[in-house]
């Protein structure tokens, strides 16, 4: 593994960590191990050293011809989300990662995503009188009341003296995401069990549903001892104001998950997928009475990659296995239909996006195949994410692809689309670019030496994407403009931004 993964312990008020190191040589041609830093690890380490860049920049996008710099911002973005207003379809908000800011960042669009505003997500008080917190991993859904909700994560910790813990977090905007005046924290954890990672929040949007407009919102409790965490979904019935929280993964099993992915089906289901990577499997469970009681899990589908990879377009990081989840709520003939996709590695020893589907409420599923384009030369595809179009019932799913690399390394990567208008039977080829212009995480577009985006992070684990009306809004960083002078930025660069389009 050229080195790359180390166990380091990291005790903060009794927590135990999985640290990743990382290094620059050439990734391995197999899969990794199942130890991963959590995307914050990095936040953390740069605010330990380095101290916060304090407040925003610039809060208005910029546009690029069909794409839209939504962050235009100092100091690089990763990890992207995106939801839709289904009562006004041109209101649109986004949240991303701040790497050298405490705060998470959130955006939000009036018309159809042409142009973007930028708010900072709240945080509470530090547990110690020398700490502080920050936000990570953002995750975002409107209610069918026109309630916005921003879930994430904050961690806490005492400046040179480790981790004090990390709590679950849920704000609430009712203007579309320009204000977050009310938010609620809950399951704080001081990691002597474990520590919460990766939130993926949803809503019941069902006219007909019995739970109509609760919020669910599903993570992964990781840990660094034998017994994890396991799969956790919070409930709220009162729009936010309190959550309660249920186990859904197998109680007695190893807890040893990643990259949990809520929905709601069109009767208002709770189903929620996830990547056992002890089982080296995506699994899948459901609550048919609003994520009160829980069936018995069941697999998706088996899979080669454990956990991560390390591909050359990602440098610092490995790419991470995790499934992204949807139901069909449209009136079309695939009503109720349940999809899910994620990554893995394929014969030809690279990484590509498969979807599988059931049309049982998941208790069975189909063979697992891929989306995209397929080709003879090498290409890498990673941190997609699916949505299904309430409207048309279009399944869109939108990834990075290495497919106009010009290095010869696979290190350049675009940002694609994939459509299935046929219930995902068939894809429909080629797929459509939405990037227009080309990145290289490998090697920060040639800059050396490379001070730009070898921090750690890079485009983190995840992007975004939401669908609606035939329209679809996928969400990526890229590094278009780590040449761009960026006056009155504590560091020269801008690095990442967080980017997106509008694809019909």
């Amino acid at each position: 593994m050229n080195g790359r993964l180390r166990l380091t312990m990291f005790l903060g008020l009794g927590l135990i960590l999985l640290a990743l190191g990382a290094s620059s040589n050439v990734r391995p041609t197999a899969a990794e191990s199942a130890t991963h830093d959590p995307t914050w690890w990095d936040k953390y380490q740069f605010i330990l050293n380095s101290g916060s860049d304090g407040s925003a920049g610039n809060t208005g996008s910029v546009s690029y011809g069909t794409n839209v710099d939504v962050s235009n911002e100092c100091g690089p973005q990763s990890e992207t989300f995106i939801t839709i207003d289904p009562n006004k379809p041109k209101t649109l908000a986004a949240g991303s990662n701040e790497i050298f800011r405490l705060p998470m960042r959130g955006y939000y669009s009036t018309n159809g995503g042409t142009s973007w505003g930028g708010v900072d997500l709240p945080l509470p008080p530090a547990k110690s009188k020398s700490g502080i917190d920050f936000g990570s991993d953002p995750t975002l859904a409107f209610d069918s009341s026109g309630n916005l909700f921003y879930g994430y994560i904050v961690v806490f910790f005492a400046k040179g003296n480790g981790i004090n813990g990390t709590q679950m977090a849920v704000a609430r905007s009712t203007d579309g995401g320009k204000t977050y005046p009310t938010v609620t924290y809950f399951d704080f954890e001081n990691g002597t069990n474990h520590f919460n990672d990766k939130p993926m929040i949803t809503a019941d949007q069902n006219v007909g549903s019995p739970y109509r407009d609760n919020v669910y919102i599903a993570w992964d409790a990781a840990s660094g001892g034998s017994i994890g965490g396991g799969v956790r979904l919070a409930t709220s019935t009162d729009h936010g104001a309190s959550f309660t929280t249920k186990r859904v993964d197998d109680p007695s099993g190893p807890g040893r998950s990643i990259g949990a992915s809520p929905a709601v089906g069109p009767a208002g289901q709770v189903y929620v997928a996830w990547n056992d990577y002890v089982a080296n499997a995506i699994v899948f469970n459901r609550s048919f009475d609003g994520g009160n009681t829980w069936g018995t899990p069941v697999t998706v589908s088996q899979k080669v990659l454990p956990f991560d990879l390390r591909i050359p377009a990602e440098s610092f990081r490995g790419a991470l296995v995790y499934p992204s989840l949807d139901v069909d709520r449209s009136s079309g003939i695939h009503r109720g239909r349940i999809y899910c996709s994620w990554m893995d590695l394929t014969p030809a020893n690279v990484t590509d996006i498969f979807v599988s589907y059931s049309d049982d409420n998941g208790a069975t599923w189909t063979t697992a195949a891929p989306v995209t384009d397929q080709f003879l030369s090498p290409v890498d595809r990673f941190n997609h994410w699916m949505s299904v179009d309430p409207v048309t019932g279009n399944v869109d799913v939108a990834f990075y692809d290495t497919r106009n690399d010009t290095t010869g390394f696979r290190y350049q990567t675009d940002y694609y689309l994939a459509r299935s208008t046929d219930g995902g039977a068939t894809w429909a080829a080629p797929d459509v670019r939405v990037s227009t212009v080309s990145s290289n995480e490998h090697d920060c577009n040639g800059i050396f030496p490379c001070d730009g985006i070898n921090y750690g992070n890079q485009q983190g684990d995840y992007e975004g994407l939401v669908s609606y009306g035939g329209v679809a809004y996928p969400v990526w960083t890229d590094s278009r403009r780590q040449l761009d002078p960026s006056s009155g930025c504590r560091r020269p660069l801008l690095m990442e931004e967080v980017f997106t389009a509008k694809v019909k």
